[in-house]
């Protein structure tokens, strides 16, 4: 299960700068980003993987510590950055599977419980049309628009989490959108999009 979400902190440059110094420091950084991260994490690769994702997320951080620019007080980006450069090596192998397991058409219906089960297989529908929308995205703008729609990032912090332009980013995100809504066009999921995208 998910950790609760904790408050930002005012100051992640001087946490950073500090355990330069001080490495026990960085439990402090780890403390207050670790939920957002997994919460990324477990949205993209699902909560088993993202587990070990995020103890290589601030493994790596804590390794590239003396890179940091102290002029960005919010490290979270910085951390996105990495986390989804993990989640892209991850990635591949998930979305071979996930197309195997499409290909291998749904599971069985049970015909007890009729109602809940017809919900519930709507629910299934819906979201495996997204997730099949999003699968066929190219990486690059599948980041793009998972780091804004989910973690509600800006378009500069989108940017400096991947190390490109901010016109990168919309130019990507415009792309990503426009072949999420036509992939989605004339399905059950098209009217939920939005609400989907945004959600846990």
């Amino acid at each position: 299960m998910t950790p609760p979400l904790v408050p930002l902190a005012a100051d992640d440059a001087a946490v950073i700068e500090a355990f330069r110094t001080e490495p026990d420091r960085f439990a402090s950084l780890f403390d207050r980003h670790a939920p957002h991260i997994h919460r990324y994490l477990a949205r993209r690769v699902g909560h088993q993987a993202a587990d070990d994702l995020v103890a290589e997320t601030f493994l790596v951080a804590f390794g590239k510590r003396a890179r940091y620019d102290p002029r960005f007080r919010d490290a979270r980006p910085w951390l996105y950055g990495i986390a989804t450069h993990l989640v892209s090596q991850h990635r591949r192998e998930e979305i071979r599977q996930f197309r195997l397991r499409q290909a291998a058409g749904p599971a069985p219906v049970q015909h007890d419980c009729a109602e809940r089960t017809v919900v519930n297989l709507t629910a299934q529908s819906v979201r495996a049309l997204l997730a099949e929308a999003l699968a066929g995205l190219a990486e690059p703008d599948r980041d793009v628009l998972l780091l804004i729609a989910w973690e509600q990032l800006s378009y500069e912090e989108t940017g400096r989490a991947l190390g490109i332009p901010v016109g990168t980013v919309r130019s990507r995100l415009h792309r990503a959108r426009t072949k999420v809504r036509q992939a989605l066009a004339s399905t059950p999921a098209a009217a939920t999009y939005e609400e989907i995208v945004t959600s846990e």
